[in-house]
């Protein structure tokens, strides 16, 4: 793309959603950066600190369906400001909360807004795009959770180690401010983007499909999170990085996360969404496997965190294609159940990852974790491939059968002209 056609893209309306993404992408992922800086000072172990992720992913779950079939009759203009002030008001409060039962009741209400806004988002940046651009405007809303990768969650790690984690979420809380200005200036006034009800909105899950798609992500993606949910404590306590190099460590997993958000989409139009989605998630496991096994090695370690984050963030373009394709209807609603699917696979990864560590096992046990949960994904998608193949198989027409129907239409044809043309005129009255 030419820097002529970049900034065409870059229409303003769209900017607000890149930093509506940005702003979510930082609430999301910053906290696994600074997870040790906030067990020391909340005096808590760092699989008791990994429920705050856990929490928030619990938070996604419930409010992406919930606030989107809530809000899907409102102006979007009017929801996104809203659900950006949600963010911004919680995200406060955790940084403010002087306890640790405060805390997970703010980073609950911190993940309320984050799928609705992404399904609402999605649906907006179609409106708003120009002819033959939809895929890319809605790419620049997804943008921006990279963007929070390679620059916001970095600097946000930098400032919790040095100064404090609190400070990084007060700043976390200004942006969805900012946010909130941004889509208040140039986002047009927009007419809600359906008048449907509950019903036909929820239509598309009467079949098992949408179903399978959720419950992979909800458990695939999970690897992804049992990974990068300890990824700071791994490198310090097993490769033995001192805490400031986490900065650089977190800017290289968001350049491989941006990297891997390209090449998704672009495996996904070579391929279809299901076996792409199929073999990245293989390829998951094995990058996983090997995480474990080089995580005491300092340049090998840095390498599969590039590796690790590319993969990962790969997978997201085809799910979300192959949730929407068999979702018509409901592309605002499934779009939305797929963050929610994203955000159980966080819940699940921070806990079940966790566990071994609580047992006394080391950082790497929890990789094991997150290929095992990678490989029922893949599991789960040769059951789609398996019913995909069965619903587009032809049953094959025998030499009697052919000949049978050829015969029955030659003799209509040979009937129908002996039948006067005033009784076919009649008959067809």
């Amino acid at each position: 793309m030419s820097i002529q056609k970049l900034f065409t893209t870059l229409k303003p309306s769209l900017l607000t959603l890149t930093i509506g993404g940005f702003t979510i992408g930082m609430t999301e992922f910053l906290i696994m950066g600074v997870l040790p800086d906030m067990a020391a000072s909340l005096k808590i172990t760092i699989p008791t600190a990994g429920h705050l992720i856990s929490i928030y992913a619990l938070g996604v779950v419930i409010g992406a369906p919930l606030m989107t079939m809530l809000t899907a009759h409102l102006p979007p203009k009017k929801v996104l400001m809203g659900l950006m002030a949600i963010c911004g008001i919680f995200n406060a409060l955790f940084a403010l909360s002087p306890s640790y039962e405060l805390l997970m009741i703010s980073r609950f209400f911190a993940g309320l807004p984050h799928g609705a806004f992404f399904g609402m988002g999605a649906v907006v940046a179609n409106r708003l795009a120009d002819p033959g651009k939809e895929a890319s405007s809605v790419s620049m809303m997804f943008a921006g959770l990279t963007v929070a990768n390679i620059i916001g969650v970095p600097i946000g790690t930098y400032v919790g180690h040095n100064l404090s984690w609190r400070l990084s979420f007060i700043a976390v809380a200004a942006i969805a401010l900012l946010a909130v200005l941004a889509i208040k200036k140039w986002m047009p006034n927009l007419t809600p983007t359906t008048s449907e009800g509950l019903a036909s909105s929820v239509a598309a899950f009467k079949k098992p499909e949408p179903w399978l798609i959720l419950l992979m992500t909800s458990i695939g993606t999970g690897g992804l999170f049992a990974w990068i949910s300890y990824i700071a404590p791994m490198m310090t306590e097993v490769a033995g990085f001192t805490p400031n190099v986490i900065t650089i460590i977190m800017i290289v997993a968001g350049l491989g996360m941006a990297l891997g958000n390209f090449l998704g989409g672009q495996l996904a139009d070579r391929f279809s969404p299901l076996k792409t989605t199929t073999g990245l998630l293989l390829a998951m496991v094995v990058s996983l496997v090997i995480v474990a096994l080089v995580s005491p090695y300092k340049i090998p370690a840095v390498v599969m965190t590039f590796i690790t984050g590319m993969i990962a963030f790969a997978v997201i373009s085809p799910i979300q294609m192959m949730m929407i394709r068999v979702a018509k209807g409901s592309e605002m609603l499934a779009s939305a159940s797929i963050q929610a699917g994203g955000n159980m696979g966080n819940a699940l990864g921070a806990f079940l990852g966790g566990l071994p560590l609580a047992a006394g096992f080391g950082y790497a046990a929890s990789q094991y974790v997150g290929a095992g949960l990678a490989m029922t994904g893949v599991g789960i998608c040769f059951i789609l491939l398996i019913r995909s193949r069965n619903r587009n198989k032809q049953t094959p027409v025998t030499m009697a059968e052919l000949g049978g129907y050829v015969g029955r239409v030659l003799l209509i044809r040979k009937t129908s002209k002996k039948i006067p043309k005033a009784l076919l005129e009649q008959r067809e009255n």
